[in-house]
């Protein structure tokens, strides 16, 4: 796939994802959010990669929807138009569900703005972190919209109903501070400098950990999220019975007996 929007590197296992509509400081159009989901897809199939950290090239990491060329889509007031303009943005709800599905960590490193759609993205990555300068939004009240990508669902499980509810009603926009606060970035660091040496920092410390062992565990981590802690700890047993027989078990112990760290294939 090329891309215009977006662009990535792979560091050691870590792919960097970057959003490079630089000019629209990011703002999610169909083109953008389409570009996300396909890069999320091949970085997800890429065995080399195990973990990825999501940024922005540009001052924001992103400035919400934009908004003209989604209504420059339509609606001529039919009821066929009305029915069909949610498949027209199917892509944009797919970007985040790819994201959350991924079956790698994904790390959102945030500086700048951080607004609507970005709030969208940030709460179907694993892990946010944000710079000192970052400020976030959920901005759809404020233009007479309802948040629609999946954020309204997603957030209120990273900080709790009391504050998304607080977000999503007042549509005001909330610090750097507030926000670590809440609990919707675990650090807030002084520049957006150290914000990615932090990023990549992290994201190189979960890659050296068995790969495979990740994956079942952010498996486990998102289908605990809707049902029974039973239910949940059946399939954290039911994957530890295939991980029993990885060569990365193996690996973990013998790196256990001669004191030294292990090497993990994936395999």
């Amino acid at each position: 796939m090329n891309y215009e929007n977006v662009n990535f590197r792979v560091d050691g296992a870590v792919a960097v994802l970057s959003l490079s509509r630089v000019d629209s400081l990011n703002a999610l159009n169909l083109a953008l959010a389409g570009e996300i989901a396909g890069a999320v897809r091949e970085l997800s199939a890429r065995e080399d990669v195990r973990v990825i950290l999501l940024r922005s090239d540009a001052k924001a990491f992103c400035a919400g929807l934009d908004l003209k060329s989604l209504t420059s889509l339509g609606l001529d007031g039919s009821a066929r138009s009305g029915l069909d303009f949610p498949e027209k943005l199917r892509v944009l709800f797919d970007c985040c569900d790819l994201l959350e599905s991924c079956p790698k960590p994904v790390i959102a490193a945030v500086n700048g703005l951080c607004i609507g759609g970005g709030l969208d993205i940030i709460s179907a990555c694993d892990i946010r972190l944000c710079s000192a300068d970052a400020s976030f939004s959920l901005r759809e009240t404020a233009i007479g919209l309802v948040a629609d990508m999946g954020v309204l669902q997603r957030l209120p499980l990273v900080i709790g109903q009391g504050f998304a509810r607080e977000m999503a009603f007042t549509a005001r926009f909330y610090t750097a501070g507030e926000a670590e606060r809440m609990g919707l970035v675990n650090a807030v660091f002084p520049d957006r400098e150290s914000l990615e040496a932090g990023a990549l920092d992290l994201a190189r410390q979960i890659a050296e950990n068995a790969p495979l062992a990740v994956r079942a565990t952010k498996e486990v981590l998102n289908f605990s999220r809707h049902v029974p802690v039973g239910d949940g700890m059946n399939l954290a047993m039911s994957r530890n019975m295939v991980l029993l027989n990885s060569k990365d078990l193996g690996e973990a112990v013998r790196a256990f007996a001669e004191k030294r760290k292990p090497s993990f294939k994936g395999e």
